[in-house]
């Protein structure tokens, strides 16, 4: 068993239960939803869903810390600055209006560091996975994964560009860099939440880019992305996730090559 195995095998678990609920509550007829205090919305599978998780973690790693998106903070009750990380059900909207891209995100950190994420999408029939030193790998469940890779496009005018929505980079002061890359790209689509990430990490798009997310959107994505051979920062291009354990988060994720010139795009170049 190597480092993160056990914590693997957990996070598959998690998975697993989080499936069986939001699989099953998909197009329910009589799914409630509900809007939360920044106005958007949350199902009853996004509360079910962390309260299993929660429960199972309660059960299974009591010392280790807990952050959702629906429950907020449990500290760590045991030494080492382990914490994880939940998105119950990432990409509500397209859930509750019946669009399959949506997923459960895990991820686990070690102080600010994620070091394990999985991302599951039963409505898809796939899962993505990687932890620090494991590799990267992508497959309907644990048992029939494949490693996944980064691809070795060199070169923007070659690239395929991803993107989130064209008002969020408008609200940052960032709408026409983003423009312009889309011009100068082979390709650019906002397939949006996490699924843009893992469709990097496997290899079928270059660069995704996103102004502003909670630390439950990106935890899970960096290491899979990072262990798929890619790069992951921030805008001012620290390590993602950059701006500490809390607050607001933006992401560059790339293949790795293109990604000082993205930076350079966005007016934010890399930290030295």
């Amino acid at each position: 068993m190597t480092g993160y195995a056990d914590d693997l095998a957990l996070a598959h678990l998690l998975a697993d239960r989080a499936d069986a609920i939001s699989a099953a509550r998909f197009r329910a007829l009589d799914l409630r939803v509900e809007a939360k205090p920044d106005l958007t919305p949350v199902s009853d599978a996004d509360t079910a869903v962390e309260r299993e998780i929660r429960a199972l973690l309660a059960e299974r790693r009591p010392g280790d810390g807990l952050l959702g998106e629906e429950y907020g903070e449990q500290p760590a009750a045991g030494p080492g600055g382990r914490r994880w990380v939940v998105d119950p059900i990432d990409g509500t909207k397209n859930f509750v209006r019946g669009v399959p891209v949506w997923a459960t995100l895990i991820a686990l950190l070690e102080g600010d560091r994620p070091v394990l994420g999985l991302v599951s999408a039963p409505a898809l029939g796939r899962r993505w996975w990687g932890a620090v030193g494991e590799g990267a790998y992508a497959g309907p469940d644990a048992a029939h994964g494949a490693p996944i890779r980064v691809s070795r496009v060199g070169r923007l005018a070659d690239a395929s560009f991803c993107y989130s929505s064209l008002s969020g980079w408008e609200d940052a002061g960032l709408l026409e860099p983003v423009l312009q890359l889309m011009r100068d790209t082979w390709r650019s689509r906002a397939y949006g939440d996490f699924y843009g990430y893992m469709l990097l990490a496997e290899g079928a798009l270059d660069v995704m880019v996103e102004p502003e997310l909670s630390l439950w959107d990106v935890a899970a994505l960096v290491p899979i992305v990072t262990e798929a051979g890619g790069t992951f920062t921030d805008l001012a291009g620290r390590p993602a996730p950059g701006g500490g354990a809390s607050g607001e988060h933006s992401a560059v994720a790339s293949n790795g090559p293109l990604h000082a010139e993205v930076l350079a795009r966005l007016g934010r170049p890399p930290a030295r």
